[in-house]
């Protein structure tokens, strides 16, 4: 069930790439970068809804609402974020550079929380180990700009 699993992630991997490319082409297509980020949390919004409404889940109600923090509701706040510097940065830099970079922002990110155990997530030093392995992705970087 991991590999699958896996095979999973590496498919949504392989979607952020496809979103990359394709929000920097609608930005072409509209000559607007800001509608073409729009437009992609339109649709993304569409399909999420869809999905809510084919699996058959419970409707969201207050009750539902009240249990959340105002920071849970940052998460599309740092969405926009990303779809609008890929959006910019695509076109300049090329899709491997930007999407390379954006994984090492997620790698020091991801290990400064699973250190500190931010957000409730179970603690996981950042270890020397792990650290190499963040210095061997921006080393990534460097090699795929060359």
């Amino acid at each position: 069930m991991n590999a699958l699993l896996s095979l999973a992630v590496i498919g949504a991997g392989m979607s952020v790439a496809f979103q990359q490319v394709l929000n920097a082409k609608l930005r072409g297509e509209l000559g607007s970068p800001w509608w073409a980020g729009f437009a992609s949390y339109a649709v993304g919004m569409l399909a999420m809804l869809l999905a809510v409404l084919v699996s058959g889940g419970p409707p969201l109600s207050a009750a539902m609402i009240g249990r959340t923090t105002w920071l849970s509701w940052a998460g599309g706040i740092f969405g926009a974020l990303f779809i609008a510097t890929a959006i910019l940065a695509v076109p300049r830099l090329g899709a491997a550079t930007v999407l390379a970079l954006i994984v090492v922002g997620q790698m020091l990110a991801s290990l400064a929380f699973d250190h500190l155990g931010a957000f409730g997530l179970p603690q996981h030093p950042a270890s020397l180990l792990r650290l190499a392995g963040a210095l061997c992705l921006l080393l990534g970087v460097l090699l795929i700009r060359a």
